[in-house]
């Protein structure tokens, strides 16, 4: 069992909280204490990505030596409330700059609605999760609790380092285009190989 501090309490939050939970972590959830986030062994960035790094900042000393799962968007929004562009060329790479002691690996942020993070198989298809980081210590520890959150493990691709985490991070940008073709549908990459 590892202590899981979560910061944020929306939708991405609230989904993976109980399913965590019930793999047998301690999960802290929301507007965290310092006290709170310097006992646990991973964090996850669940805030706005527009905010994160105004957030996460001033933490740096207290999320050093820890594992800091990356799961934001941070995008300029449109008046529809889609994204327009991106708010950093690469908010993970930002993270990692900010916080140069912390472990940080991106995952997640291809996937939505939150609820299909944490039920990977109920699109039918076998769906693709990337990660991103320069710490492959740290990228076990996500591997891990991806399979808890029921990702296989052959669903999930190692992209690289964190500076290769504005490619899925992107990806955000087609989430428009995707809904006007497809209607407010669960969606998430999938990458086929031969």
């Amino acid at each position: 069992m590892s202590v899981i501090g979560i910061l944020g309490a929306g939708n991405v939050a609230r989904a993976l909280q109980p399913k965590l939970a019930a793999a047998g972590h301690e999960v802290r959830m929301g507007r965290l204490t310092v006290a709170a986030l310097a006992g646990a062994d991973v964090v996850v960035n669940a805030l706005p990505g527009a905010v994160a790094v105004e957030v996460l900042g001033p933490l740096k000393d207290v999320l050093a030596g820890k594992v800091l799962v990356d799961v934001a968007n941070a995008v300029v929004q449109g008046a529809d409330g889609f994204a327009e562009r991106l708010l950093y060329r690469n908010l993970a790479a930002e993270l990692q700059r900010i916080l140069p002691d912390t472990r940080v690996v991106k995952a997640l942020n291809t996937v939505g609605p939150a609820a299909l993070m944490v039920d990977p198989g109920a699109l039918g298809v076998p769906v693709s999760v990337f990660l991103c980081g320069d710490d492959p210590a740290a990228k076990g520890v996500v591997v891990g609790l991806l399979a808890e959150l029921g990702w296989p493990r052959e669903w999930v691709l190692d992209l690289g380092g964190v500076e290769q985490a504005w490619w899925p991070e992107s990806f955000v940008l087609m989430v428009r285009p995707l809904i006007a073709q497809l209607g407010p549908v669960p969606f998430a990459l999938s990458i086929a190989r031969g």
